[in-house]
């Protein structure tokens, strides 16, 4: 069972046999209202009990202070109850994920002029972190060196899209 609460998106999910079942919204300050009746309809559609579940997965950030606290409380809270392990998945990370591409650069609005972003590498069935996590102005980010760049995530068009202008030779969508 896995939380991603960190940015406007709601997002709750379920992988089971190889089936991922997921529940997702753009969803501003509606996330405490969503997030435990979705992982409730998941587990029923799945046929799942609680005590069934091996682990719980959730969005560790970075992002929003509130919507990262919110999903670790939550998925903290179930991993203690069932006794289960907590695994703590960067937000970033999970978006590059989805991005399409060998390299990655996973960008998310931070709000106050800034991004979080970082830089990913496919890796197997997952992706890999090719430098740190940094919040910066969208101007002062540096791309990593080479082409065949991927850009994802709610950072391009922040501050007026200023990342996706500054490179836009050297990335795609």
């Amino acid at each position: 069972l896995a939380f991603e609460t960190a940015t406007e998106a709601c997002s709750i999910a379920v992988h089971v046999d190889g089936e991922v079942r997921e529940r997702f919204e753009i969803a501003p300050r509606r996330h405490a209202e969503l997030a435990l009746p979705w992982a409730e309809q998941l587990l029923a559609e799945a046929g799942l009990a609680k005590s069934q579940l091996d682990a719980i997965a959730v969005g560790r950030g970075p992002g929003a202070f509130t919507g990262v606290r919110l999903a670790i409380a939550i998925a903290q809270g179930i991993a203690l109850a069932l006794d289960r392990p907590l695994l703590p998945v960067s937000t970033l990370a999970a978006l590059a994920m989805r991005a399409d591409g060998e390299h990655t650069i996973a960008a998310i609005d931070a709000r106050m002029g800034e991004i979080y972003a970082a830089s990913f590498r496919r890796a197997g069935d997952g992706v890999a972190a090719t430098g740190d996590e940094v919040v910066v102005a969208p101007a002062e980010f540096v791309l990593p060196a080479g082409t065949g760049w991927h850009g994802v995530g709610t950072g391009f068009a922040a501050a007026d899209g200023v990342l996706q202008a500054r490179w836009q030779d050297r990335l795609s969508w």
